[in-house]
């Protein structure tokens, strides 16, 4: 066995844990870039209290899922501005951008070279700016990893490497009140995803194990309450953490098909990430168990175990477990493909990119085009 683990220079969780983190903040720099999502006014908490800690603040404002030109005008602030340091502070796609203009702002104005797919792929020559990564949405647990998604034309693509990880991640539970259903259900689907595929993965180890051991009860019991009640902080600090475990979980482990084909699907059609995560679950669990039955695969355990996670019944089986994905994806209502505007003639080109997504290098069975393709004509 052998396995590396990575994550935030410091994790703080905790209710109010965002404002008390501001003096740690202020310490970077005094000249620090906000970068928060469409509407600035939530993040009025955030500037206020670094103002009056005696900092001066740039902000960039990012609206929908970031591109790499969102990245290049962020680092271009960063740079003119002289920002000492970043906060992050937003749903997934703030705290991806946050993070990319943190690592690239001292090396470069152009992340071009050092994506992957698209660019060279090249490693970032050095560390990046001290970067605050703070969620209000649980989801995507990207507090915790060590890439960032922009989109390129109808791709997403990484940057990746250890100056991606913040070197402050503040998890705080209060900030998700008030988020809608349909965010709440899509993000916590998410983060259960990342819970239950690194579990199985083919790359499972004990450690990611056991982020995704404690996370994937959270997530299954607060998820539904949540729903019924969004003010509810006892679920709402339950898909906190669960989504900070899922962060941990993927960075240190892989994913698999979900992720696979999530990141062609969101390129192509602009989707939100979550919202294809849900759309895919229960329809990758059914193809994945039905793949390893073939061979009485010994990852079929790792889906009884999740069942057994999933359900809080010790004598779960596959089906109970999928049973439990059906009943929350349900609940979240997202839609299929065509919602978004895919189309069936899409669905080769779209199996073509997954089979070579890094995620899908972590499916627990090799699957084929064919099998692929029919995973898409089922989430359409």
């Amino acid at each position: 066995m052998k396995f590396e683990f990575s994550g935030p220079g410091r994790i703080v969780f905790g209710l109010r844990s965002g404002l008390e983190s501001l003096p740690e903040i202020a310490s970077w720099s005094r000249r620090i870039l906000v970068v928060t999502g469409a509407d600035v006014s939530r993040a009025g908490w955030l500037l206020d209290g670094l103002d009056a800690l005696g900092a001066t603040m740039a902000i960039h404002s990012q609206p929908g899922e970031p591109t790499v030109d969102d990245c290049r005008e962020g680092v271009r602030i960063a740079r003119a501005f002289g920002a000492g340091a970043v906060v992050a502070l937003g749903g997934g796609s703030v705290v991806d951008l946050g993070k990319a203009i943190a690592a690239v702002a001292p090396h470069t104005e152009d992340p071009f070279d050092h994506l992957e797919v698209v660019g060279k792929g090249l490693p970032l020559p050095g560390p990046g700016l001290p970067c605050a990564a703070i969620p209000t949405t649980a989801g995507t647990g990207a507090e915790a990893t060590r890439n960032a998604v922009l989109a390129a034309d109808d791709v997403k693509v990484s940057l990746r490497g250890p100056s991606l990880l913040p070197r402050l991640a503040v998890v705080d539970p209060y900030l998700s009140v008030g988020l809608g259903a349909a965010q709440t259900g899509w993000c916590g689907l998410d983060a259960l995803t990342q819970l239950i595929e690194p579990l199985t993965s083919r790359f499972a180890n004990p450690m990611s194990d056991g982020f995704c051991r404690e996370g994937i009860p959270r997530a299954s019991r607060s998820l539904s309450v949540a729903l019924r009640d969004g003010d509810d902080l006892d679920a709402r600090s339950d898909l906190a953490l669960a989504s900070l475990l899922s962060g941990l979980a993927l960075a240190n482990s892989r994913l698999g098909l979900v992720h696979g084909l999530a990141a062609p699907v969101g390129g192509l059609l602009g989707a939100p990430h979550g919202a294809v995560c849900a759309r895919l679950l229960p329809i990758a669990w059914r193809t994945n168990v039905r793949a390893l039955s073939r061979d009485s695969h010994p990852g079929l355990e790792r889906y009884r175990d999740a069942a057994k996670l999933l359900t809080g019944n010790v004598d779960a089986s596959i089906d109970d477990g999928l049973a439990k994905i059906e009943e929350l994806t349900a609940l979240a209502k997202a839609p299929g493909f065509a919602h978004w505007g895919m189309l069936e003639q899409d669905i080769p080109d779209l199996c073509e990119r997954a089979a070579k997504a890094s995620s899908m290098k972590g499916n627990p069975v090799d699957l084929t085009l064919p099998e692929l393709a029919e995973v898409l004509r089922q989430a359409l």
